[in-house]
């Protein structure tokens, strides 16, 4: 399921055993692959793990699964090629770190696999970025405490929309279908959870220009 003629001849290419067309297709997508993992790694495992690990391990799986997603393309490619580096990246912490499934009741509802999140750490320090002035350098690591602290003020659901759209920049498209649910809602969901995080952060006397247009 894709409108961009480029993907659709790449993915003809590929489906018929094209390594190198599989090979440009990830390659388009490299970088917001890279960002998913990065956000959705967990700290202990940076040591020993890189996202190029993850995504080495996930173009292995791809490369296995892709016959199986051309015969029913029910999501844009995009959006499976994240889903099978998101169980890559599961199948690493299950591994370094013996983690368990996440709770089932969090709204990740693609192909009804739990995933990995995006921890409060991970977007503080994303989010700190869009906050922190020269002149507030000195103080980074108590307003990054203090950002994550905001953060986990919010429902689990709103911190995912905002992992989602706000951070690995994903279309509402996009998000509905990683959440099983439809644009508008996504939309209005994106939205709500901006103004939330604006108005935590204004109580704790932390400025934050959130985008809730950026929900289109």
């Amino acid at each position: 399921m894709t409108n961009d003629t480029e993907t659709r001849n790449l993915l003809d290419l590929a489906g018929r055993g094209d390594q190198r067309a599989l090979s440009d297709l990830f390659e388009r997508y490299r970088k917001r692959l890279e960002r998913m993992v990065a956000l959705r790694m967990d700290r202990r495992m940076q040591a020993r793990v890189g996202a190029s690990d993850v995504l080495q391990e996930a173009y292995l799986e791809i490369s296995k699964k892709l016959l199986k997603y051309l015969e029913n393309p029910c999501v844009p490619f995009f959006v499976w090629l994240r889903f099978v580096t998101s169980q890559t990246l599961t199948h690493f912490h299950q591994f370094h770190l013996g983690t368990k499934k996440r709770d089932a009741r969090l709204e990740v509802a693609l192909f009804e696999e739990p995933l990995p999140e995006a921890t409060s750490e991970a977007l503080a320090a994303q989010l700190l970025g869009e906050i922190t002035s020269p002149s507030q350098a000195a103080e980074r690591e108590e307003l990054r405490a203090r950002v994550q602290e905001a953060l986990d003020k919010l429902d689990p659901s709103d911190r995912e929309v905002l992992a989602l759209r706000h951070f690995e920049q994903l279309s509402v498209v996009e998000i509905a279908h990683v959440l099983g649910i439809k644009p508008p809602a996504a939309s209005k969901r994106y939205i709500r959870a901006v103004i939330r995080l604006r108005d935590v952060l204004e109580a704790m006397g932390i400025a934050w220009n959130g985008d809730a247009d950026g929900a289109s």
